[in-house]
């Protein structure tokens, strides 16, 4: 009969199975496995993308995963703080941003949105002197830049013009290639 030998050989595999060290156990203790083929993913990234993609929920939920795996780095303060900005979270986007050019003086981005989030709080002043210190530390290269602190200056010369007149917008930079623009606060 062959059927017990078959049950004989599986009754056999399992308890050499269990006999290993593998499975869930390594000796120091219980883990978890990782996914199959998993491999990780630059949060930044996929924040980047989903800010350019106007997901911004989901951008600051990368961002909040980029922090938890670089640390809270001048890159991530940064991206979280522009994040909630376009959320319309303004005093949590000034805080970050805040601690973003505390960390990295010269990180001319940072300064930039910090200047957007003063700009959006109605702190006018304060935004023309972040967006010139981030004009200088960008050595004028930034465009967009350039273009926040030609707003800025014009707001604080003339409080009665509008950049909406002449259909301009402020700008959020990013450290990198890209830059998202600031339509209106929610």
């Amino acid at each position: 009969m062959r059927f017990p030998s078959l049950v004989l050989a599986a009754a056999a595999c399992a308890a050499l199975a269990a006999c290993t060290s593998g499975g869930l156990n390594r000796g120091d203790g219980v883990y978890a496995p990782g996914v199959a083929g998993e491999t990780d993913v630059d949060g930044l990234l996929v924040g980047h993308r989903l800010m350019a993609a106007g997901e911004y929920e989901l951008a600051l939920k990368a961002y909040t995963r980029a922090a938890a795996q670089q640390g809270l780095n001048v890159d991530t303060l940064s991206a979280l703080g522009s994040a909630n900005l376009r959320l319309g979270r303004l005093g949590q986007a000034e805080r970050l941003l805040r601690r973003a050019v505390e960390e990295d003086a010269d990180f001319a981005a940072a300064w930039n949105n910090l200047g957007v989030v003063l700009m959006e709080m109605g702190q006018i002043g304060e935004a023309a002197e972040v967006f010139r210190r981030a004009y200088a530390t960008d050595n004028g290269n930034s465009d967009q830049i350039r273009d926040n602190l030609r707003l800025a200056l014009a707001l604080l010369e003339n409080p009665g013009y509008s950049p909406a007149q002449e259909n301009e917008e402020f700008q959020l930079v990013r450290r990198g290639t890209g830059d998202y623009v600031i339509l209106t606060a929610p």
